[in-house]
């Protein structure tokens, strides 16, 4: 989670919604990402969306069954559709997102083999997301 807080860093200071995310297999970082909205001018930007397509490219397969997803804030709904059509074989989240994560929805938008861990460094994501939204407003 060190590693994918350290992307959600480059996306505030790029003047992003502070999210990052890496993508694990045999406990080898295999893709990295963070939210890129702003810079690429596409909705669809998000940290983990970014990070599917790397760790996709470096498998050579669509399918993330033996990958751990770690990531800075819970994945919205968008997110977790990537995630559920990727087979994604563990999810681990650090702050709840209230307002648009998927849990509102249900861990069915998931894949059913999928395992969730959520909790991990959720104060210094959620202080980091917080900072974030109080320098907009």
């Amino acid at each position: 989670m060190k590693q994918a807080y350290k992307e959600a860093q480059k996306a505030y200071e790029a003047g992003e919604v502070p999210v990052g995310a890496i993508i694990v297999s045999d406990n080898k970082i295999i893709a990295k990402a963070h939210n890129q909205t702003e810079l690429l001018k596409d909705v669809t930007a998000h940290a983990e969306i970014l990070a599917i397509t790397s760790a996709s490219e470096y498998l050579g397969s669509k399918y993330l069954q033996e990958c751990i997803l770690y990531v800075t804030l819970e994945p919205c709904i968008m997110c977790a559709g990537a995630l559920q059509w990727a087979q994604l074989g563990k999810l681990v989240f650090s702050a709840s997102d209230e307002k648009r994560g998927f849990f509102r929805y249900g861990k069915e938008l998931l894949h059913p083999k999928t395992k969730v861990l959520q909790g991990v460094m959720e104060k210094e994501c959620s202080q980091l997301l917080k900072e974030f939204f109080k320098a907009k407003r």
